[in-house]
């Protein structure tokens, strides 16, 4: 979730939507991503669309987010209203969604349900802070409808912990894991960071083999990037801290697929292992494949049928347009077929199911050719692959397949 908003055509008063549109998503499966945009603390890596208690100011607050938020479902139900399918994945992010009571979430998942209806086996997950749960708020979660809990471990190592602003100790995740665990939760994610400043590849194996003890379903493992504008950001402008080495990015990289597969993770898209396919988070591979999404919250980005849109920044301008009947949306912008045909081959060539050669365009498909024949990519049945060399340049491909 970005804290910078592009620009785009104007978005109805009213969020309405062109029919082809609508009509368009009925034929693919629909989720819901809610946006909570509170955290204790800023981490210093951090570029999202989040707010401390003290950055917020007047005019916004927790205690009545839940509510503003079910009033953007309630508008999401009007505008599809001729939208008759129940919501396939749900996705609580931020932020840290779990900064607000269990029954909070509990209530903005039940207006999904009430609104729109959730499939029987609809997949359902929060992102968590280590140290913003315990015990009881698992199973209050678990009993509002969740399905799937994912914690921001990042690093086992303190120092590294010390260099992103991270809060929690380096043990706390792996507890948080045994507790969602004990709960009853089947699916639990660990998020890894690699290449903080000052972390060694011995600090990262010691990373990897940590989070494997507590036998998370999911590991997701993403290289630090460096954003503009944020504390890290500055801290390498001014030479305190290094900035991240593509060599040994690339080290961290191959390490952490030989220790987790080695674990029985199987990497379905390029930053994503998953224990078996029912572990895998249905909710991304939406994103991935460019199926229907709204976004709830400030900030947030929604997808309908080549439609895509995001709301207004800060909360208190979010609950604003709600409180006026509204629609919260800053702007809009309506996709045509070359720009979804180049989408899908970002996405797409991602993923371990590989990308269908059609999307291809003729250039594209002779370079396709020319990635298989330099070992990182092959084609099956039709698609075209990654392997394993081709995971560590997969942006080198995607410029070769878009000439």
């Amino acid at each position: 979730m970005p804290s910078t908003l592009p620009e785009g055509e104007v978005a109805p008063r009213d969020g309405a939507l062109p029919e082809a549109a609508v009509r368009e998503a009925a034929g693919r499966p629909l989720g819901f991503y809610l946006h909570v945009p509170f955290c204790a603390s800023r981490c210093g890596y951090c570029d999202f669309n989040t707010y401390t208690a003290k950055e917020l100011g007047g005019g916004a607050s927790q205690a009545s987010y839940a509510d503003t938020a079910i009033e953007e479902i309630r508008l999401a139900r009007r505008v599809l209203a001729e939208l008759d399918q129940p919501v396939e994945t749900v996705f609580f992010g931020g932020g840290t969604p779990t900064l607000l009571p269990a029954a909070d979430l509990g209530r903005m998942l039940g207006a999904v349900r009430d609104e729109f209806g959730l499939a029987p086996d609809a997949e359902v997950t929060t992102e968590a802070n280590p140290e913003s749960v315990d015990p009881a708020y698992l199973e209050a979660l678990l009993e509002a409808g969740f399905t799937r809990v994912s914690f921001g471990m990042q690093s086992a190592s303190t120092h590294v912990l010390r260099i992103l602003d991270r809060q929690h100790t380096p043990g706390r995740a792996l507890q948080a894991v045994k507790e969602a665990t004990a709960a009853g939760f089947e699916h639990v994610n660990l998020d890894l960071i690699y290449g903080t400043p000052g972390e060694s590849l011995d600090d990262w194996r010691a990373s990897l083999e940590s989070a494997l003890t507590a036998d998370p379903d999911h590991v997701s493992a993403y290289a630090l990037i460096v954003e503009d504008g944020t504390q890290l950001a500055r801290r390498i402008r001014r030479g305190e801290l290094p900035m991240p080495d593509d060599d040994d990015l690339a080290d961290k990289y191959v390490l952490a697929d030989e220790l987790l597969t080695a674990h029985s993770l199987t990497w379905y898209e390029v930053s994503n292992w998953a224990r078996t396919e029912d572990a895998r988070c249905r909710h991304n591979e939406l994103y991935w494949r460019g199926d229907t999404w709204w976004g709830i919250g400030p900030g947030a980005h929604s997808h309908v049928g080549g439609v895509r849109w995001w709301n207004v920044k800060h909360p208190s301008a979010y609950a604003e347009r709600l409180d006026a009947g509204r629609s919260p949306a800053h702007a809009r912008e309506l996709l045509d077929p070359e720009t979804r045909r180049v989408e899908r081959v970002l996405l797409e060539i991602r993923l371990s199911a590989g990308l269908p050669l059609d999307v291809l365009d003729t250039p594209g498909r002779t370079a396709a050719n020319q990635v298989v024949a330099d070992g990182l990519a092959e084609i099956t049945d039709d698609r075209l692959t990654l392997t394993n060399q081709g995971r560590l340049l997969a942006d080198a491909v995607v410029r070769a397949l878009l000439p």
